[in-house]
């Protein structure tokens, strides 16, 4: 597994260096973010307002579009790209059965960025894959419809919330077992846990229990894991122990894991503020099942 990226491939810049980049006043930047929304979300308690890559790329055209002579307002509206209310299945649903990954990107990333990923995961997207799925059992084709939704979510968690550094003293591990291809939920848990400040290491699906012992062997201090299997049988026993032997603090999550016993050590979670709730615990206060 490769190591959290360093500064300079994780480009992010105080409101003062944008500002300068940009050749407008600071005041400028911040009335654009708290009246349009344009840059970092503003709901992340104890942390500086540090603007990405694409906060930048989209503050850039909307500088074009302003000197060029829109008004602010309507340059915010032009770079944001379509806009999603509060649960509006209904508009993701149509975009993901054009099959319009464009649009579908750009909703969910504008709705993560306006309401956060557990909202955005509980309120809006869980529906819509429930729907889905419901159409596939009255007998529509819809499973490339699923396809492109799993394909547009990850890649709006990507684009709205970057990774963050790693605590080494307290390292989280994200991996499906083995034979486990279903990592959507992972992708989720990486990007609210980030959205936290909490780094985590992504392994994502079908992960030998080889593979997971090598990591755990690689981390300098005993890790916090997350095991995800959607059906039972990739709900592997084994990679719990292979967790529980490494000193590793070890959490299942997932369908598969139901009715199976598991040894003592291992801590279910049963939804995404379960989990949030239990890799954020110290180890000094364990989490509860």
């Amino acid at each position: 597994m490769h190591r959290p990226m360093s500064a300079p491939e994780q480009t992010e810049l105080s409101v003062r260096a944008v500002a300068e980049k940009l050749d407008i006043p600071t005041a400028t930047l911040r009335s654009w973010n708290r009246r349009y929304g344009i840059g970092p979300r503003q709901d992340r308690p104890g942390r500086h307002r540090l603007y990405s890559e694409r906060d930048i790329a989209v503050l850039t055209r909307m500088v074009e579009l302003i000197r060029a002579g829109s008004t602010p307002a309507a340059a915010a509206e032009a770079v944001r790209g379509p806009v999603l209310s509060f649960g509006d299945e209904a508009t993701l649903l149509a975009a993901a059965f054009a099959l319009d990954s464009s649009t579908a990107c750009a909703l969910l990333e504008n709705h993560l960025r306006e309401y956060g990923v557990v909202d955005t995961w509980d309120r809006l997207c869980r529906p819509v894959f429930a729907g889905i799925v419901g159409r596939q059992l009255d007998g529509e084709g819809c499973v490339d419809v699923e396809h492109l939704l799993s394909w547009c979510v990850v890649t709006a968690l990507h684009r709205a919330v970057a990774p963050v550094a790693i605590d080494e003293s307290a390292p989280i591990v994200l991996a499906c077992t083995s034979g486990e291809t279903h990592s959507l939920p992972l992708e989720v848990l990486r990007a609210a846990l980030a959205e936290r400040g909490m780094g985590a290491r992504m392994l994502g699906p079908d992960v030998p229990s080889i593979a997971l012992s090598d990591t755990l062997n690689r981390l300098p201090a005993p890790a916090t894991v997350l095991l995800w299997s959607q059906q039972e049988a990739t709900a592997l026993t084994s990679a719990v122990r292979i967790c529980a032997d490494a000193g590793a603090r070890v959490h299942v999550g997932g369908p598969g894991w139901d009715g199976l016993l598991l040894p003592e050590s291992a801590l279910r979670v049963a939804t995404l503020v379960e989990a949030l709730a239990q890799l954020g615990a110290r180890e000094d206060q364990p989490a509860r099942v």
